[in-house]
């Protein structure tokens, strides 16, 4: 392969960069791949073979080998990496090259490139990326914001090693400035609460019912073929069946029950309340990850309150349908939540983000794909203008044919003390969207008593103060 004859560059070649190149590769696309680290470079050079791929040890050989305008996708840790990536590339840059940022970068940072490059006449590309190692190289759901003009210039490449559902590429341009990385925080929201929701039906049954792993196995896997199908129903099935190397256990139960996050999941809950959009569900699977990190107290706490988590009073396999009843009633309700955050946002900084586009690409390659999905896709191509899923009447259907087992579950896991702050939050969520009336009559009241924050009447239009009776 010649110089300058290389479609596209990738910066970063540990495990998610080096799995895209031979992504991009499979696909017939000519690659070259650069990184710091030269076992890594080797790394690429040896597991490339006889496809189109070149690995540089350095920048200027790296750059050399790009056709013009260039495209060049960074695959590096988010927050300062990326900037100081941006700056080593740029007096290497002309005109109209594109530059992408694949990782999970905050939002506003990417704003802040985006037209930081384009003072320099360059084209900034903030992309989401899901799927894992795993769909990185086989097919990963991809999420691009920025120029349309760069988009096209790359989305060839994109469509074709993105993964496919019915033939269609699970990647589509998503809008302007940082549309594909606020997606993709939005995503990862979703998956924080799902995540959350799961545990939460693993405890109630573990701790509950008192299920081996087997069993518990047997349930995720029944769901799977139901309609809970989903990427973390299928990992979860075969989670409880994983041996340790070392012991012969089943390696889940010697896990540390401490949660890690990267942060993606606090930044959507803090733009929900930037924004205003009520996201409990996502809120409260946020705050059981920081709980989690409280072992030690935990741990104090439990010799305090030794009746904390008692068995559930219940008929196992009865209580089994109404979980997965009730799970995917929560479930529905996440995907409700996040995307009503998108819709707001996308008004608020001006995305014109197609929501079923986001929902068709969501159905194949990223973390949180599942099959209801398909029903999201299909609901806002009905009303591309829906402003909340629960104005879908069949998801109504849906939510109503599930609500009493969902209540028996909540009521059950509170009986029983075994937390389920998921599940009462999406519960609590769809309780208050559907009430026409709401107690903040008597919020207001308060604020204006000792605040003089003023209120609305409902019986004439205008802003009250009174004075109240304060003896």
């Amino acid at each position: 392969m010649g110089a300058q004859q290389h479609e596209i560059g990738m910066i970063g070649l540990g495990v998610m960069g080096r799995n895209l190149v031979l992504n991009m590769a499979d696909h017939g696309f000519p690659v070259v791949g650069y990184d710091k680290d030269a076992a890594k470079v080797e790394a690429l050079r040896r597991e490339a073979g006889d496809r189109p791929v070149r690995a540089a040890s350095t920048l200027p050989e790296f750059i050399s080998q790009l056709r013009t305008p260039r495209a060049i996708m960074m695959l590096v840790p988010a927050g300062a990496p990326v900037d100081a990536v941006i700056g080593e590339l740029q007096p290497h840059l002309q005109p109209q090259d594109v530059v992408i940022d694949g990782g999970n970068s905050f939002f506003r940072d990417t704003d802040r490139r985006v037209a930081a490059l384009a003072a320099a006449r360059l084209q900034f590309l903030g992309v989401g990326v899901s799927g894992g190692e795993h769909g990185a190289r086989f097919g990963p759901s991809i999420m691009p914001g920025g120029p349309r003009e760069a988009y096209e210039r790359v989305r060839p490449v994109l469509e074709a090693v993105a993964a496919k559902v019915d033939g269609a590429p699970c990647v589509t341009y998503l809008g302007p400035g940082s549309a594909g990385h606020y997606v993709k925080m939005v995503h990862n929201g979703i998956e924080y609460g799902l995540m959350e929701l799961i545990a939460e039906a693993y405890d109630l049954m573990k701790r509950g019912l008192g299920f081996d792993n087997d069993r518990l196995h047997d349930v995720f896997d029944g769901w799977n073929r139901g309609e809970l199908n989903g990427y973390l129903i299928e990992i979860t099935t075969r989670i409880f069946r994983q041996a340790d190397d070392k012991t012969g256990r089943r390696l889940v139960d010697l896990i540390l029950d401490e949660a890690k996050q990267k942060g993606t999941g606090k930044w959507t809950s803090q733009d929900a309340m930037d924004l205003q959009v009520p996201v409990p569900t996502i809120d409260a699977a946020v705050a059981m990850r920081d709980m989690t990190g409280y072992k030690s107290e935990r741990t104090a706490a439990a010799r305090l309150y030794p009746d904390g988590a008692a068995r559930l009073d219940r008929e196992p396999a009865g209580f089994v349908r109404q979980l997965g009843r009730g799970l995917y009633a929560a479930v529905v309700l996440t995907y409700v939540q996040g995307m009503s955050l998108l819709r707001r946002a996308s008004d608020a900084y001006g995305y014109g983000v197609a929501l079923g586009d986001v929902a068709r690409i969501w159905r194949g390659g990223c973390i949180i794909r599942a099959g209801v999905l398909e029903s999201i896709r299909t609901a806002f191509e009905r009303r591309p203008d829906l402003s909340n899923l629960l104005q879908d009447a069949s998801f109504a259907r849906d939510l109503v044919a599930r609500l009493d087992d969902f209540r028996t579950v909540v009521q059950a896991a509170a009986a029983a003390g075994i937390p389920a702050p998921g599940l009462m939050a999406a519960l609590g969520y769809f309780d208050a969207y559907r009430s026409g009336w709401l107690p903040a009559n008597l919020t207001q009241a308060q604020r204006d008593y000792f605040g003089s924050h003023t209120y609305e009447r409902v019986d004439e239009s205008g802003v009250f103060h009174t004075q109240w009776n304060q003896d």
